[in-house]
């Protein structure tokens, strides 16, 4: 019979939990380069992301922006949950709010907290993103083919750039797209937008 539990990755709670998040990011990227064989050199070309930048990270020097976080992630294979926390096995799993991964852009002021828990052999992403007024997300590079997103705007506007299609989502609008294409998202509107983002990677996997 499944058994329910915590998530054991406990973080310390609200003001504390992105900066506790940043903390484990850096062990957990080289952690994860370790593990598949990588040279700091090697993982900055596969990233397009700087050596410097990359050994700063994974020296707890610097907490990565969600844009250079992506960029990891898609080199090493991994989802961006899959660098802010470890794997469990359990079938079922319940996530208390105050041990959620979250990760905060300091100069945009964007919050990502990660709602997924981080399961092994599964490629889903299951994120809750708050954009203040007029800022952007940042910038994400095409990934693999087969990569697929779906967004859901609880509130606010949210502008979604996808190639060189430009989609503008009211308060409750969702939208789908295939993600092999350069993406970035930004807040058009005047509150902050809440929107939940799903980055489904499963088809990778088979």
């Amino acid at each position: 019979m499944p058994m329910t539990t915590d998530a054991t990755d406990a973080t310390a709670a609200s003001d504390g939990l992105a900066q506790a998040a940043g903390s484990r990011i850096g062990f957990f990227v080289r952690d994860a380069r370790k593990a598949q064989a990588l040279s700091l050199e090697q993982l900055a070309q596969k990233a397009g992301v700087s050596r410097a930048m990359i050994s700063r990270i994974e020296r707890d020097e610097a907490v990565p922006t969600t844009t250079v976080l992506a960029k990891l992630a898609e080199a090493l294979g991994l989802t961006f949950s899959q660098l802010m926390s470890r794997s469990d096995e359990q079938e079922i799993l319940r996530i208390p709010a105050r041990r959620q991964p979250v990760l905060k852009d300091e100069e945009s002021g964007f919050v990502r907290r990660c709602l997924s828990p981080v399961l092994p052999g599964r490629g889903i992403d299951f994120v809750l993103n708050t954009l203040p007024p007029r800022a952007t997300a940042g910038d994400f590079g095409a990934h693999k083919r087969g990569v697929e997103e779906y967004i859901f705007v609880q509130t606010g506007r949210l502008k979604a750039v996808i190639g060189s299609e430009v989609v503008t989502l009211e308060e409750g609008d969702s939208l789908y797209f295939q993600a092999d294409a350069n993406h970035s998202f930004v807040n058009v509107g005047a509150c902050d937008c809440v929107y939940f983002l799903i980055i489904d990677s499963a088809r990778l996997k088979k």
